[in-house]
């Protein structure tokens, strides 16, 4: 496996990896704003939830409409249009008087925006690093996430106590310019990966093909539903402890960063196959100490515990991209990226709706044990499942499944399908 310094070696990784760093930054220090400027006005832990995840909630749309763009759209460009966007919506949000029903129609644009940005990202990493050096190229991002989760949500808090939620919104605006000039002068002018014009037909069609495996659609379930789930839980910080949820993030970021480390660089491939269930166990179970309302020492361990099963993430990734194609790779990875960040925006506004009938505590705790009956259940359902072929190879830039991958087609196994997580917005 290659070391994470020979990845900066690699001619565009590092100008990706500073973008993508300074657009993490950009979210963590603007999603802690905006949902304490919600929460400050209304009150509701609702609306503090869904105005912090609320990008995610259009991602469906996205999905369905855009994501053929991934694949069909000069990189570059598609990423650096995507940091603008996001420079000026972010901008709006912090507009004095803006109603709350605006602020949150620049939420959903966003979100809509993100569905595309995920797909040209990781399929650009994936092109780059090519299939050998994905996962600890990827592994990489997500520990940069978290160290960048950890300094923004600890500074967010910081500002936020000396600054209004306004103010740092436009920092985090000027955070998304900083991440549109790194990518735009550090990145080369690639062709796209795949022909074509992006459509809502195209994206309809490879989404079908996609979706048309079993193993896949495992996969993508795994990815999507139990880290969805507890992203509901963190959702809920901000009310739970509103002059701590930059600390509790933190802790999360934290705990991330761990895993991350742990699965993508000490683990053995074959050790590291056989911990994605318990991982996305460890992941939910420590958020059923929230049923208790734990005094915030006591929460804060608990977070960083959890967090630590992020780390399944990079299993099914990894395992995404054996049964994929290199053509459809950017649509598989935005069409994962896309399914995540849907979940954790309806697991964030169901988790609101619970804790405003109950408490926030309760929402949590709600969301927890739905996560692991979800994980319990998909790795039943890869018990039953025999192995499939694997897609070796690269090249296939019209979007078609190689021979002996193709839909259905299957070779008998003993060994168990595998399901996982993904990480929550900042942490993909």
């Amino acid at each position: 496996m290659p070391s994470y310094r020979s990845l900066f070696r690699t001619p565009e990784f590092g100008p990706l990896f500073l973008g993508s760093a300074a657009q993490t930054a950009a979210q963590t220090v603007g999603g802690l704003a905006l949902a304490t400027l919600v929460y400050r006005a209304t009150g509701s832990p609702l609306l503090s939830a869904v105005s912090m995840f609320g990008p995610s909630l259009a991602q469906v749309l996205g999905a369905t409409f855009l994501l053929s763009g991934a694949d069909r759209l000069p990189p570059r460009t598609a990423l650096g249009a995507v940091a603008l966007v996001f420079a000026a919506g972010t901008a709006a949000q912090a507009l004095p008087g803006l109603p709350v029903g605006a602020v949150f129609g620049v939420v959903l644009a966003l979100g809509l925006v993100a569905s595309l940005g995920g797909g040209v990202r990781w399929g650009l990493l994936n092109e780059v690093l090519g299939r050998d050096s994905y996962l600890p190229g990827r592994s990489l991002f997500n520990m940069m996430s978290g160290l960048m989760q950890i300094a923004g949500f600890a500074t967010g808090g910081a500002l936020l106590a000396a600054l209004s939620p306004r103010v740092c919104l436009l920092l985090a605006a000027a955070l998304y310019l900083t991440a549109a000039l790194v990518l735009r002068l550090g990145l080369t002018a690639r062709p796209p990966r795949a022909t074509g014009r992006p459509s809502a037909s195209a994206t309809w069609r490879t989404n079908a093909l996609l979706w048309s495996s079993r193993a896949r659609r495992l996969t993508y379930l795994g990815l999507w539903l139990p880290n969805g789930m507890v992203v509901g839980c963190e959702s809920l910080y901000v009310s739970y402890a509103p002059h701590a949820a930059g600390t509790l993030f933190a802790c999360g970021a934290f705990g991330m960063f761990a895993g991350d480390v742990t699965v993508g660089r000490l683990l053995p491939p074959a050790v590291r196959r056989r911990l994605a269930t318990p991982l996305l166990l460890l992941l939910a179970t420590p958020y059923l100490v929230f049923w208790a309302y734990p005094p915030l020492p006591v929460a804060m361990v608990c977070v960083a515990v959890a967090s630590a099963g992020f780390g399944a993430s990079l299993v099914q990734q990894e395992r995404l991209m054996e049964l994929t194609p290199g053509g459809l790779a950017g649509q598989a990875l935005g069409l994962h990226s896309a399914g995540m960040l849907t979940f954790q925006g309806v697991s964030a506004a169901l988790a609101g709706a619970v804790a405003q009938v109950t408490s926030p505590a309760a929402g949590m705790t709600v969301m927890a044990a739905g996560s692991v009956c979800v994980t319990l259940a998909l790795a039943t359902a890869g018990r039953r499942s025999p192995e499939p072929v694997q897609v070796q190879g690269q090249g296939h830039g019209q979007g078609q499944e190689p021979a002996g991958a193709r839909p259905g087609r299957r070779r008998s196994s003993g060994r168990p399908g595998r399901s996982s997580g993904e990480a929550r917005p900042g942490r993909a």
